[in-house]
């Protein structure tokens, strides 16, 4: 994962409509433009996780894997209490062994607060979300929304998260925010290869503020 993408996608098969599976979910972003997607669904096996990977990477979808390293992901999201330590310290990007070939690894960690951003930076990391941007309905109660005042100078590209919907996404960018990640607008969605479309299409053309020396 060289380039950082403008929006990120989060899976959660808990909140798809029912009668629609996550594949097929995953199947309708991609064709929709989507290019990231940070694979979750933690109560499943390892084994049955390095799966989803694999479909997600033949629907031609870059995978970053939430919490462990999975076979086939490009990447691994931390979360904000730490999670695998043995990624944290290092310079540049994680660099470890996948069937004996020398893999590099983007690495992100989940925040909530500005000063987290700042640890994260310092720790190495790639990337960054931090959450909750807004309201939202995947996390209800977890904690005040942060707003467009959080994201303005961060030393590290950053996504916002929560409440994030085609509606503010070009705010949170213009705010500061790299780009933006999404879980429930696009897993509750009953079409969700038009939220990818619409969200796609605003960040696009957002604007970010420029950065002086």
């Amino acid at each position: 994962m060289t380039d950082l993408p403008r929006l990120l996608v989060l899976t959660d098969r808990s909140q798809l409509p029912l009668g629609r599976s996550l594949l097929a979910t995953m199947a309708a972003c991609a064709e929709a433009g989507l290019t990231h997607v940070v694979l979750r669904e933690l109560d499943e096996t390892p084994e049955q996780r390095a799966g989803l990977v694999k479909a997600a990477v033949d629907l031609g979808l870059v995978v970053i894997a939430a919490h462990d390293l999975l076979p086939g992901a490009a990447g691994v999201q931390l979360p904000a209490d730490g999670g695998n330590t043995s990624f944290v310290g290092l310079s540049g990007r994680y660099n470890g062994r996948e069937d004996g070939v020398t893999a590099c690894y983007t690495r992100g960690r989940s925040c909530h607060s500005p000063a987290e951003v700042a640890t994260a930076a310092e720790d190495g990391f790639d990337y960054a979300m931090l959450s909750p941007y807004a309201l939202t309905d995947s996390k209800p109660g977890y904690g005040p929304p942060l707003g467009p005042a959080a994201f303005g100078d961060l030393p590290l590209p950053t996504y916002a998260l929560g409440g994030i919907t085609p509606d503010n996404a070009a705010e949170a960018v213009a705010a500061g925010a790299h780009g933006v990640a999404v879980m429930g607008a696009v897993m509750r969605a009953e079409d969700p290869a038009g939220v990818v479309h619409d969200l796609l299409a605003v960040l696009a053309a957002a604007t970010r503020p420029e950065v002086t020396a």
